[in-house]
């Protein structure tokens, strides 16, 4: 029997339903608004298809790439005897404190003549540029997602099927390509979803990489070519590339069930020695190590020796009063807002609460530069003096990270029993008070690792920044993407350096906090 939701919970559930498909919706609308002749040209436009074959190869080659990086890595990370662990864990996260369009900064400034490389060694090795430099900066620091994922399932899955086909006559490598990989399945799918989403709506890495994918294009026509009917159209069929996607992560799912074949508590696996191949995984997590943080950080340094102008520092103090400031307040709103919502999935059965929560992570899965165009389009027909103002960016990274806040109160609320607030009940206290005064109190390490995860994720965020940021309104994204942009790599250091050092401390704080 479905329960009825209480208002406290059901109007900020409702908001958040409407504010993820009203601009949606409005940027249908304003797609189909051309003539017929314009609508036809557009769609049938031989550019689409180019631009499609870009965007599914670059995402089929990025999660193909992650997972022969994130695999073995995790695999020695979890186990094998291959020491320290906490540094090939670390080695692991740590990558995803540098956003994507930093990465691409550091590997752009680096190569060719008169980078990094070729002032400090002499050698001239050639920048990055087109499908292969994309390729390679998403893979490096995209792989995370999916390391997190497989690091935790082969950390806590039952040996017991490995040990069964041992005794079965399968040799190291058939159990492990017959047994332990298909039982990854889900945690590759979690992971690889969120690799496919973040590749198929990324526009800055491919932007300064010079490769084509609807994402660039939406940014190309909506701000050089103010072609806006063009522009909502590539969003949409950039919104048809990502339900595809989700679609077949739900259609892989389906059926899946990992049972351990004991009854028992199950038992920790058994530690894989490396022996021969020992001198090959250090190689391995060596050079892993120079591309993911050796190499872009020694390239921000590099460029940071470089940058003597006083209005650099000024300009960053700025932009970083800025950038901080708006990530503080929108993981107060985001993580107000993901408590009702975690809570609706928590707590409540029946099919109006799935359909609620399920509304939410809409607003996560459509591509940031999609979403900016709909609320653009949207705020200027029905509220224009809201454009381009601190509000609707707050409102706009509000909707766009809620998805993300909820896993952490959700987990938060599995271990704090809803029993105790039924004892509240009995007690005479109202369901809004018992939620207050017994299940709130439990869920303060939940709350902050949320509000830390979606302060990171604000604090790299660039595309809804870019479209939807008041005049003038700089920050540390923004910045490093406008000298980039300009090849100027030496005033784009300190802002690149300041993000990869705020995302580093944050990572670590919310894997630390994880762990506890």
């Amino acid at each position: 029997m479905t329960q009825k939701l209480p208002p406290f919970l059901l109007l900020p559930a409702l908001l958040t339903v409407l504010g993820v498909l009203v601009p949606l919706s409005y940027l249908v609308l304003r797609a189909l608004g051309a003539e017929a002749a314009e609508l036809r040209e557009i769609v049938f436009r031989s550019r689409n298809l180019v631009l499609a074959g870009n965007t599914l190869l670059l995402g089929a080659s990025v999660l193909l790439a992650t997972t022969l990086v994130a695999l073995p890595l995790a695999f020695l990370a979890a186990r094998t005897d291959l020491r320290p662990r906490r540094l090939l864990t670390l080695l692991g996260v740590l990558p995803l404190a540098i956003p994507g369009y930093v990465g691409a900064y550091a590997f752009i400034a680096a190569g060719g003549a008169g980078g990094a490389i070729n002032t400090l060694t002499g050698l001239r090795v050639p920048g990055p540029g087109g499908f292969w430099g994309a390729l390679l900066v998403l893979t490096l620091f995209t792989f995370p997602y999916l390391f997190l994922n497989l690091h935790a399932a082969l950390r806590t899955q039952d040996p017991a099927l490995e040990d069964a086909a041992r005794l079965l006559g399968r040799t190291r490598w058939q159990t492990f390509w017959q047994v332990t990989v298909p039982h990854l399945r889900p945690a590759w799918l979690s992971g690889g979803l969120l690799i496919g989403l973040h590749t198929l709506g990324d526009f800055s890495v491919v932007s300064l990489m010079r490769y084509p994918t609807f994402s660039a294009a939406i940014y190309q026509q909506y701000t050089a070519a103010y072609d806006r009917v063009y522009s909502a159209w590539l969003a949409l069929l950039l919104l048809l590339l990502t339900g595809a996607v989700l679609w077949l992560e739900a259609r892989f799912m389906r059926g899946v069930f990992l049972s351990r074949v004991s009854p028992a508590t199950a038992r920790k696996p058994c530690t894989a020695r490396l022996g021969r191949l020992r001198p090959l995984a250090w190689v391995f997590v060596a050079v892993l190590a120079v591309m993911t943080l050796v190499l872009p950080l020694g390239t921000m340094l590099y460029w940071l020796g470089l940058e003597h102008s006083p209005f650099a520092w000024s300009g960053l103090l700025d932009a970083l009063r800025s950038a901080l400031g708006a990530a503080a307040l929108a993981a107060v709103t985001t993580t107000a807002l993901a408590l009702p919502l975690a809570v609706i999935g928590s707590r409540f059965t029946g099919r109006w609460p799935r359909i609620i929560e399920r509304a939410a992570y809409l607003g996560y899965a459509t591509p940031p530069l999609a979403f900016a165009l709909a609320l653009t389009f949207f705020v200027l027909r029905a509220a224009p003096p809201l454009y381009q103002t601190l509000p609707l960016l707050i409102i706009a990274y509000t909707l766009h990270f809620v998805a993300e806040a909820i896993g952490p109160i959700r987990s938060g609320l599995v271990r704090a029993t809803p029993r105790l607030e039924e004892a509240a009940r009995v007690l005479g206290v109202t369901r809004g008070g018992a939620l207050r005064r017994v299940t709130l109190p439990l869920l303060g390490p939940g709350l902050l690792v949320s509000a830390a995860f979606v302060f990171l994720s604000v604090l790299k965020e660039l595309p809804l920044t870019l479209l939807l940021s008041p005049t003038g309104f700089e920050t540390l994204a923004r910045n490093v993407w406008s000298y980039t942009e300009e090849a100027q790599y030496a005033s784009a250091a300190p802002y690149a350096l300041a993000l990869a050092a705020i995302g580093a401390v944050l990572t670590l704080l919310i894997l630390r906090r994880e762990r506890e």
